[in-house]
């Protein structure tokens, strides 16, 4: 029997960390169902018209349910805090990455502008097709953080449940280490975030969106009925 725990326990480990790892909030995807493992000691359950699988295990009997609801409680706050960690460093990473390309862009756009008596033709489109990937690229890089912030925002309140659940459970520890771990990725998401207005300022300040040259290509683009995303405007 002990060996038949360790080898459930195991196979519990190795889904959770199998969910972990395909978490990685692409648009459009959606996490997988777990097969339902047929097991001579899980019995199915109806909630709510859905099915599920639970583990039935019989209970040790040197512990309590009490113990038992409270170990468990503490691995859910365990994956919780994983979540969110890899979530927000995602996030972080994301919010870094389109304020660097924002700042980059008005960068180009400037240099372009102090430069433009001063080249050729050809330089001249040269110049502008780097300003145009790199406008895609802040697109993309916008595109990014509201991919990561959704599971961002999910992790979030999986972490709020997990340390109510692990406060009535009476596992005060896990509850606490829970709500730390959620006040610290929300400071350190609000930090990013403040960089975010002072960098769009100064793309509207450059006047990059709304250039003669920018404006002609999409007229051009729309009269061929055929528009690059990197032409294609932001709201």
């Amino acid at each position: 029997m002990a060996a038949y725990r360790r080898k459930l326990f195991a196979t519990g480990l190795s889904c959770a960390a199998s969910l972990i790892n395909r978490s990685s909030c692409q648009s459009g995807r959606r996490l997988a169902v777990l097969p339902t493992l047929l097991r001579k000691n899980w019995m199915t359950l109806s909630v709510t018209g859905a099915l599920c699988a639970v583990p039935f295990f019989q209970k040790p009997e040197n512990l309590s349910h009490e113990d038992l609801v409270r170990r468990a409680s503490s691995l859910v706050t365990d994956s919780a805090n994983t979540y969110l960690s890899q979530t927000t460093l995602a996030l972080l990473d994301s919010l870094t990455g389109y304020v660097k390309a924002v700042n980059h862009l008005v960068k180009l756009h400037k240099s372009y502008v102090a430069s433009i008596s001063k080249l050729s033709p050809v330089e001249e489109d040269a110049f502008w097709q780097v300003i145009l990937r790199q406008r895609q690229e802040v697109i993309e890089r916008r595109q990014d953080c509201e991919q990561f912030e959704s599971c961002w925002m999910m992790a979030i309140k999986l972490s709020e449940l997990a340390a109510d659940a692990a406060f009535n459970a009476g596992a005060d520890q896990a509850s606490v280490t829970a709500q730390n771990s959620r006040q610290l990725a929300e400071s350190q998401v609000e930090q990013i975030r403040q960089l975010i207005p002072e960098a769009e300022r100064q793309l509207k300040d450059s006047k990059a969106e709304d250039s003669e040259r920018l404006q002609n290509a999409l007229s051009t683009a729309m009269e061929d009925e055929d528009i690059p995303d990197a032409y294609l405007r932001e709201d």
